[in-house]
């Protein structure tokens, strides 16, 4: 592969909803490029960038995938990213590398919630787009309902570039309105077009449509527009300069048409690709921090600039192990040593490679501009920032969203526990949008992702890797407190013959703030104890805080006090005070009006206006406060706390009911007392267990 220039490079991010047609696109670009001897699809589980078996079985992609494509025009490295919300995370690491994005909209079905989503993260990285509507062959295909839909759900109104010949089935080319030449689609995939006469019955419509794109980049540009409103026609070079202008500064969004899985429209897409979309020396310089600074500082793209890149994705291959993709954004990567600034180390990487989906091939460098791969890096993850050693330089984190749904998991074969744990570790190395955790108090495993089908493509791949497991809900790490003061006490008194054992321990409990946790207090005087049990006494005590005393459940926001007692001077030791000091706090944790704390969950959940109130209602019936409504890009968000009890299976519940075009956030807020009702059950069931238990 030969050296390009960061003039002659473009780094483009393929994003949009769910199976608006990325990868076919994708697919149809490497084709067109020549990387490829033929046109795969979707369909027949062949195409470059969707390799992974559950992909090809699925028929929707769950990971990025970088192909790194040599044109007639340049170096062109696409990153195509999935669509579904479950794999988001990928997107939004692909986005902070990528210099442009091709947003992807099908004619059939529109805007979904997730082309809002990925819209957003592309904004916020300040990324030109174009917007490519496909599909435009099928039936109920419908360019200018999405160009609505666009302007009234996004915000934005797409420039065409080009005009439509032909509706659904007869759609067969295109008219380009920049140089007013008509051109058709050849039906053998090879993505040739050939120039003809504009349509007699299109001129008019192709001529207003020409105005409106002179007038919307004339509106982008104070020099043209001043020309334009005088009468002055912008001349061809001056049209396409000052569009290139306004699609860098964000001004302009540019559409155009296509039918990727017959390669139609694909050889002009490369042309506005190259033509209209930045090079990595049209970006801004990137921002960064010396290790262990927070001292703001920018690196431009330049080969001599000291390195920074950044690793936005990790594959682990059953073959060549763990490959971390990159981006270089200065200097260069070469030799056979990087080093890893988030981390402070050093790492010795396998072999630089340039990417083509699962392929990669040998390289002596990566400069900067550009995309590569470094195999078998042991410590070096997602997210993390390669630079120079001397001159240190960490990007800013990639912000993931947190996981949604989570399910508790154990092996089907006892024993297989450790495999288990190998493996999950293995699948979390390679997918940012999975969590795998211990819960410390009710000790299950627990993976959280970001969507149910993601669960099940986990437990899948456990499978494949030799571990079958059974998924259930997570416990609910309910709470044990107390309402009020009580005073207790407790002899405990053993004979056996030999020495006994003698304790009679006098206890107080008091409740404490939400959050207060456990204090232990100590105001025995005269000697009626024996400081030297004070220990033994808490002891006993801190059994009864993991163990509850009600339900079974860790006993938090309570101070114990011993405030009396007696010991014997033969037969009181420590044992015996620990018994003494347990018993006594269940008593007086008994009397003193215990209570069910339950985890309560600040949810922000973001919907179309129509679902806002089936949402409201729905968060009422699982005991939800709702907390306010806001107003954001057209959508709705509510904010809620929710018991987690009543939200487990939210994901699943909230996409049931939106159709697919809800998302929300979760995490912990705080906890909160149980109502009788539902307490009086829980504890009831726990009972019922330990009864079960002894039986």
């Amino acid at each position: 592969m030969k050296k390009y220039s960061l003039d002659e490079i473009r780094n483009v991010g393929i994003i949009g909803g769910g199976r608006a047609g990325k990868t076919s696109l994708t697919e149809a670009l490497v084709y067109l490029s020549g990387a490829t001897k033929s046109l795969g699809t979707v369909e027949e589980g062949n195409t470059v960038t969707d390799f992974d078996a559950d992909e090809i079985e699925r028929k929707n992609s769950h990971h990025s995938a970088l192909a790194s494509l040599e044109t007639g025009r340049g170096k062109l490295n696409l990153v195509d990213t999935p669509g579904t919300a479950s794999f988001l995370n990928d997107t939004l690491a692909a986005c902070r590398v990528v210099d442009g994005a091709l947003t992807v909209v099908s004619a059939v079905d529109g805007i979904k919630f997730e082309t809002e989503t990925v819209w957003k993260h592309a904004r916020e990285n300040s990324l030109p787009t174009v917007v490519v509507i496909s599909e435009m062959d099928k039936e109920r295909a419908d360019f200018q309902k999405v160009m609505d839909d666009f302007e009234s759900i996004i915000g934005v109104k797409p420039v065409p570039l080009q005009w439509p010949m032909g509706k659904e089935s007869s759609f067969s080319g295109v008219v380009d309105l920049l140089g007013m030449t008509a051109h058709t689609f050849a039906a053998d995939g090879s993505g040739k077009e050939k120039t003809v006469e504009i349509p007699e019955e299109l001129k008019d419509e192709v001529q207003a449509a020409r105005e409106s794109l002179v007038e919307n980049v004339a509106e982008s540009d104070d020099d043209l527009l001043e020309k334009y409103l005088e009468g002055e026609a912008p001349g061809d070079e001056e049209l396409r300069a000052a569009l290139r202008k306004g699609v860098l500064e964000g001004k302009i969004v540019p559409a155009v048409f296509t039918v990727s899985v017959k390669n139609w429209g694909t050889a002009s897409l490369m042309d506005v690709i190259f033509d209209y979309l930045p090079s990595p020396a049209d970006r801004p310089a990137v921002t960064g921090s010396p290790q262990g600074s927070e001292e703001v500082q920018e690196r431009a793209a330049s080969e001599s600039a000291p390195l920074s890149a950044l690793v936005f994705k990790t594959v682990v291959d059953p073959y060549a192990g763990k490959i971390s993709l990159f981006r270089v954004f200065s200097g260069k990567v070469h030799g056979d040593q990087v080093f890893n600034g988030s981390r402070g180390t050093k790492e010795r990487f396998g072999q630089l490679a340039q990417v083509l989906g699962k392929n990669v091939k040998a390289v002596p460098e990566v400069t900067a501009g550009d995309f590569g791969a470094m195999t078998k890096l042991k410590e070096t993850a997602t997210g993390d920032s390669i630079c120079d050693e001397k001159q240190t330089f960490i990007l800013p984190d990639i912000n993931f969203p947190k996981p949604v749904i989570s399910v508790a998991v154990e092996p089907k074969s006892k024993g297989d526990e450790d495999k288990l744990s190998t493996a999950l570790s293995r699948l979390k190395d390679a997918d940012t949008g999975l969590k795998v955790s211990l819960d410390p108090q009710t000790q299950e495993m627990l993976i959280s992702t970001m969507g149910q089908q993601h669960i099940e493509i986990v437990v899948g791949r456990l499978k494949k890797m030799g571990v079958e497991v059974i998924t259930k809900e997570p416990k609910v790490p309910y709470r044990e407190t107390i309402s009020k003061p009580f005073k207790s006490q407790y002899r405990h008194k053993k004979q056996t013959g030999g020495a006994g054992q003698f304790a009679e321990v006098y206890l107080r409990v008091e409740p404490l703030e939400r959050g207060g946790g456990f204090e232990y207090g100590w105001e025995v005087f005269g000697g009626a104890i024996s400081k030297g049990f004070q220990t033994s006494i808490e002891k006993g005590i801190r059994q009864v805080l993991k163990k509850g005393v009600i339900a079974g459940y860790p006993v938090v926001d309570v101070k114990a006090v011993v405030y009396d007692g007696k010991q014997h001077p033969v037969d009181s030791k420590d044992i015996a005070f620990q018994i003494a000091g347990r018993e006594a706090f269940k008593m007086a944790v008994e009397g003193a009006g215990p209570k069910l704390l339950e985890p309560i969950m600040a949810l922000e959940i973001v919907v179309p206006e129509d679902c806002v109130g089936d949402v409201m209602g729905d968060l009422n019936s699982r005991r939800g406060r709702v907390a306010g409504v806001d107003i954001a890009g057209g959508r709705q968000i509510v904010k809620a706390n929710v018991p987690l009890a009543e939200s487990l299976r939210y994901a699943t519940e909230l996409t049931a009911m939106t159709g697919g075009r809800g998302q929300f956030t979760m995490e912990l807020a705080h906890y909160d007392e149980v109502p009788a009702q539902v307490s009086e059950k829980i504890i009831a069931a726990s009972r019922q267990k330990e009864e079960e238990k002894k039986a």
